[in-house]
Formats: structure tokens, sequence, C-alpha cells
């Protein structure tokens, strides 16, 4: 068990027990772990803002408050990036500290098999500024998530359409849009569509394989921010 399949399965423990306690000992025999090992992964966990302490005593041992936390949350990967987007708008705000806490929460909670794949998808978000206000088609947004290979129909600044099939890579996002992060197979080079100028959009069911780094893009590094949701 990995360390995050670990964390998720402690508060899991805990939270079945409470609110009687579990020794580090009995955790660390349960996990096949040092005790050691248990009392970083508690304090990692309370880092986050789970409600566990410590109860002294013979018969003590970690108590997570059961009333303070969440049974296991369904979300999906696009859910769980949707809102480290929706996030992204809190900052500077009184409230940018708070939103980051709850957000935290939920992955804790997550399944680790989703929490892994909403931190790939993360990964492929790219936001300069304060993040985009125009919408991105459904077609493309499951296309981003499930790795398929797009045929476009598309709108340049002159109003000229052109067809052509695109790898969708990830997103970027400015103050006013979305682009579709794609390699063009008409122009063999990493592309950036604009959402909002995308007349046409179909699925295809080959999948894609390519990765992209932010360097290749034609965009100074230190406006580029990576989208995270811890």
């Amino acid at each position: 068990m990995n360390r995050t399949d670990r964390l998720y399965a402690l508060v899991e423990e805990l939270r079945a027990v409470s609110p009687r306690p579990r020794s580090a000992r009995w955790l660390a025999a349960r996990f096949e772990v040092s005790t050691r090992t248990v009392e970083r992964d508690i304090i990692a966990l309370q880092g986050t803002g789970v409600p566990i302490w410590a109860e002294p005593g013979r018969t003590g041992g970690y108590v997570v408050d059961r009333s303070h936390t969440l049974p296991p949350v369904n979300l999906t990967a696009a859910e769980a990036v949707a809102m480290a987007v929706a996030l992204h708008g809190l900052a500077g705000t009184p409230f940018a500290v708070a939103g980051g806490t709850a957000l935290r929460k939920l992955l804790a909670v997550l399944p680790a098999a989703d929490a892994a794949d909403a931190r790939l998808l993360a990964g492929r978000v790219l936001l300069v500024g304060t993040g985009p206000t125009t919408s991105v088609p459904a077609v493309v947004a499951d296309a981003v998530s499930a790795r398929r290979v797009l045929r476009l129909r598309y709108a340049d600044r002159c109003g000229v359409v052109s067809s052509r099939e695109v790898e969708p890579l990830g997103y970027l996002g400015n103050s006013r849009h979305w682009y579709l992060l794609a390699w063009c197979r008409l122009r063999d080079g990493l592309r950036c569509f604009r959402t909002d100028r995308i007349c046409g959009v179909e699925a295809l069911p080959e999948r894609v394989t390519r990765e992209f780094s932010p360097t290749e893009l034609d965009v100074p590094p230190e406006r580029v921010r990576r989208l995270t949701l811890v």
C-alpha cells in the first residue's frame, strides 16, 4: 500500500471506530508499517485539517471527530479539477485559504485511484493570470479527460475555417479565454486552439499517448502556473 492509500485508509479506520481510539501500535500492525510512520502520517493528516487528536492513557490512542469528517466521496477526476479551477478565482480573497483546506479534505476522502486521476488531469491545466471566463465544449472536455483524439473544425482570427485532427494534451486559461492545448496533425506541432473558435468537434476512438511540457509553449514560464490540487 502506498502512502496516499494508507492516509485514506487511516482516516477510514479511525472514522469507523470513532469515538473509540486506536493506538499507534495497533495502526502500525494493521498497515504493516512502523509506529513512527503512523505518527508521521497522523501529523500529515492533521496538517490537512483532518480533526485527529491523541487521547492519553493505557487505553488511549488516536481519535477522529466523526462529526467533522466526510464519508467516502465519489467525485470524478473532472469534478475535482473543476473545484480547483473555481477555487483559483478565490486567490487574493479572505476565503482562499479556507477554500484550499476544503479541497484537501475532499481529496482525503476520495478513493486513491480517483484522486490520482484528478491530480493527473490537474497537471494538464495551465493558468495565466486570474483565470478564464469563456466555456469549453463538453465534447472537448470529455476528450481531454479520456485522452481521445479530436477532429476539429476551427476558425482562425480571420474567420477562415479549417478541418484537422488534433491530440488534446491539456488546457491553457488566461483572464478571458480557455485554449485547448493539442498536437495538431495538420501543422505537425503543438498548437493552442481558442475554444470559442471551435466550430465543430468529433471525438475519435483513438487514444492520445503524447505528453507535453509547459516549456514547449510560446509563453514566458514565469507567467504560467500549473494547476494543483494541494
